[in-house]
């Protein structure tokens, strides 16, 4: 454009200064130089937006070939990162596949594992239930033991009392029988107690004559005080043994023996008792001949008569039997 404008120029001066144009031709040529004036500016503005359009384009080419320059290094960088990627998932990959197979041996032992405990704890439980079982079944036998037990204690309790009430019975009966026969102490008689029972013993030589059967009157005369006191006695068993030394008695007659010659002596004193008001259902005689010395040593120790008074023990032995 701006070379037109300089041709157009060179051009209307030339035909001005030569001087061979004419006013029509002048004016034509102002009207055509006016018109290529106007195109010029035209032209010139045209040029200048096309120049800012030129640098706004270049602008922009200049942006976009940054962009593509940064485009193109992301994409390297990308392209760079995913094969990394693609490498880090191949690693991946083959890291899973060993893992599974691992993971795959080693579910297996977990499950063999977990067989095993199991059936370890299935027996173990069942140990433990036979075991909980036992102490059910210990604990209700302790419980009926405890029962049996407390029932036994009172038992015993009954028993020890019972006992101790017989004791103190036969003290009792024993001082009684001491002070009323206490005149013939002297004379061969003693009265003890000893478990529970009470002792009267009477040497033969305050009863019988050498080697009779028949009482004296002194024998009949304690054996009569001693049936005073014990025929007051209710719940009594009594007992009369006659004893003898160990001389051998031999005769054709009656008492052939010292058997016979103990359980005569016996019989006597029993009926000189009955007689004096003791019950026959609470008598029994007995002879124990030479066996059940006092003292070897002493004969006339040895042949006595011993009247054994005992509580009546049935209810006792009832409450033993109940125990059983």
């Amino acid at each position: 454009m701006k070379a037109l404008f300089q041709t157009s120029t060179l051009f209307f001066g030339f035909f001005l200064f030569t001087g061979c144009v004419t006013l029509k031709q002048f004016d034509e040529l102002q009207s055509d130089f006016d018109k290529i004036q106007n195109e010029n500016q035209k032209l010139t503005l045209g040029g200048q937006d096309g120049e800012i359009d030129r640098r706004e384009m270049a602008g922009r080419i200049e942006v976009l070939e940054r962009s593509q320059l940064s485009l193109a290094s992301d994409t390297t960088r990308i392209g760079r990162a995913l094969r990394q990627s693609i490498d880090e998932i191949e690693r991946l990959e083959e890291l899973n596949d060993v893992l599974t197979s691992e993971s795959s041996a080693r579910m297996t032992a977990i499950n063999e594992e977990n067989r095993a405990l199991l059936t370890d704890l299935s027996r173990t439980r069942s140990e433990l239930q036979k075991q909980e079982d036992a102490l059910n079944e210990l604990r209700s036998n302790l419980d009926v033991r405890e029962k049996e037990l407390s029932e036994r204690s009172q038992r015993i309790a009954e028993l020890e009392g019972l006992l101790a009430a017989r004791d103190a019975a036969a003290e009792a009966l024993r001082s009684q029988l001491a002070q009323a026969l206490l005149g013939f102490a002297d004379k061969g008689l003693s009265v003890e107690q000893r478990d529970g029972k009470v002792y009267v013993s009477l040497e033969a030589q305050l009863l019988f004559p050498s080697g009779s059967t028949a009482i004296n009157a002194n024998g009949k005369q304690a054996l009569q005080d001693l049936a005073a006191v014990i025929s007051q006695q209710s719940n009594l068993e009594i007992i009369v043994e006659g004893h003898t030394d160990s001389d051998q008695l031999r005769s054709a007659t009656i008492p052939r023996n010292n058997w016979e010659l103990s359980v005569l002596r016996s019989t006597a004193v029993i009926e000189i008792l009955n007689s004096s008001g003791v019950s026959p259902d609470v008598l029994t005689a007995a002879g124990r001949s030479e066996y059940h010395p006092l003292d070897p040593n002493e004969k006339a120790r040895n042949r006595r008569i011993e009247v054994v008074l005992a509580p009546n023990l049935d209810a006792l032995f009832e409450l033993i039997r109940s125990d059983e």
